[in-house]
């Protein structure tokens, strides 16, 4: 195990994270914030330093390459580390004294999973509810994915990296160096940040709302600088916009590169974006159906129904409505959703589209082999042969997953919870959703938990966020041998 190029790496990952603090201190200085400005600072003062200490005592000789035990070590700790330091303005300001309820904060923004346990976010200054939000844009496509952008300054090779952070599966080089792939992935991000940022303002949200609710989109995280969330601006044109955009956010993003490239037959032939797009659809027509009674009209049905399973179906987290009080078919119907998750490769959580495609394929498969024993099958995806080292990865996920969802049920059960909650928790916190239902309703939050139990949320937060493998294969002894 090289572990110096770990922390070396590490290192210059930290100090990406302090220029985006420093960004949320201008921010908060701009809004004459003074003592919101000291706890950037006081967070900075430790942190840079240290990163210095750690980059310069740590630095190797040239062309180094991180290895694949190299690559899950370092993914697994930035996050646990961004974590750490990312919530300490929220403790230095007081505005979340308990360091437990500070980490479930930021473990959450950089997860992307929305959920929080703040109980009056209009209280807090605008500093911190721009950074809480900047660390959902930073976790949604990545601050392991930017720091293997920046990896050939160093002359370390990063593609280990990416592997083990890239959402989904599988990982497809859109161009023949990694890290170009790695720049281009975060050119698509910002230009979707910038154009729907300019799209809300023309809606009538302020610069700062604007952003703040960008980020939370395109990260497919759902932190909103209202208590009512997205539901606060009443706009059919807000609600419209945002609906977009999670959908897009929720799409592999190398889809993306495929249509600037002019590969529209690749993108178009695409089977998980074509039975992403199918559930949206399907699932939106049906609830809008059933909300006729609820909200008058089929526009306004449409409306409230496509918001609600974007925002589930991706991720998100965001609402417009309290889902809570909706018929038992929309509800069930959006919990249905929850299970699915968006594409690989894109910044929602989840099982993920393409896993829950290939396991119904390799059903289908055993059926026609147990109907002709003697036949030979072959499973494809997009027209490709799909082949054991992709198939067998995902049946394993799908089980450890249903494995970490009865697990962290149970340790939400055992403070004496209801099924529904506890159920509905571990779904929302290791699908990387947020709101849920239950005592975690859309107009609820995590605050009342104990802290073991946010001890518990915060690691299968993380576990969601970094696909179960890449952390759970820490804890394996000969993950360890030399």
């Amino acid at each position: 195990m090289k572990i110096k190029i770990v922390l070396h790496v590490l290192s210059v990952l930290l100090l990406i994270i302090s220029i985006f603090i420093f960004i949320s201190a201008v921010v908060a200085f701009l809004y004459f914030e003074i003592d919101t400005v000291f706890s950037f600072l006081k967070t900075l003062l430790i942190v840079i330093p240290l990163s210095l200490i750690i980059f310069f005592f740590t630095k190797t000789s040239k062309n180094q390459v991180l290895g694949t035990r190299e690559g899950f070590l370092l993914v697994s700790l930035g996050w646990i580390t961004s974590s750490m330091v990312g919530a300490l303005p929220f403790v230095f300001s007081g505005a979340i004294p308990s360091y437990t309820d500070a980490f479930f904060e930021t473990m959450s923004g950089f997860t992307t999973t929305g959920a929080s346990i703040l109980t009056d976010i209009e209280s807090l200054s605008y500093g911190l509810l721009f950074w809480r939000s900047m660390t959902h844009w930073l976790g949604g496509m990545g601050i392991v994915v930017l720091t293997v952008a920046l990896l050939p300054l160093l002359g370390i090779g990063g593609i280990q990296l990416l592997r083990a952070e890239a959402p989904g599966p599988s990982l497809d080089k859109m161009t023949p160096k990694i890290t170009q792939t790695a720049k281009f992935l975060w050119f698509i991000y910002v230009g979707f940040t910038f154009l729907e940022i300019i799209l809300l303002m023309f809606g009538g949200m302020s610069l700062f709302d604007a952003s703040t609710h960008t980020f939370g989109t395109m990260a497919t995280g759902g932190f909103s600088t209202r208590g009512a969330s997205v539901g606060a601006f009443n706009s059919a044109y807000v609600h419209i916009v945002i609906t977009v955009f999670m959908v897009l956010a929720g799409m592999n993003f190398n889809l993306y590169y495929k249509i600037i490239s002019g590969n529209f037959k690749g993108f178009f032939r695409d089977t998980e974006m074509k039975v992403y797009i199918s559930i949206f659809l399907i699932v939106t027509f049906l609830i809008s159906i059933n909300l006729l009674s609820t909200y008058g009209s089929f526009g306004k049905s449409l409306q409230y129904a496509g918001f609600q399973t974007a925002s589930i179906l991706t991720t998100t987290g965001f609402a417009t409505a309290d889902y809570s009080l909706w018929p038992e078919f929309s509800k069930n119907a959006l919990f249905f959703t929850m299970f699915i998750g968006g594409c690989s490769g894109s910044t929602g959580g989840g099982i993920k589209v393409v896993r829950i495609v290939t396991l119904i394929k390799l059903a289908f498969h055993e059926m026609k082999q147990m109907v002709y024993p003697t036949g030979v099958f072959r499973l494809k995806m997009n027209g490709v042969v799909m082949q054991k080292d992709f198939v067998y990865p995902v049946a394993g996920f799908f089980f450890l997953y249903l494995f970490l969802l009865l697990a962290v049920t149970l340790g939400v059960a055992s403070g004496g919870y209801d099924i529904l909650t506890s159920f509905s928790t571990a779904l929302a916190t290791l699908g990387n959703i947020g709101p849920g239902f239950g005592k975690i309703g859309p107009a609820l939050n995590y605050s009342f938990y104990p802290v073991y139990i946010k001890w518990i949320l915060s690691v299968a937060m993380m576990l969601g966020r970094l696909e179960i493998y890449t952390v759970l294969i820490l804890i394996t002894p000969k993950f360890w041998r030399s």
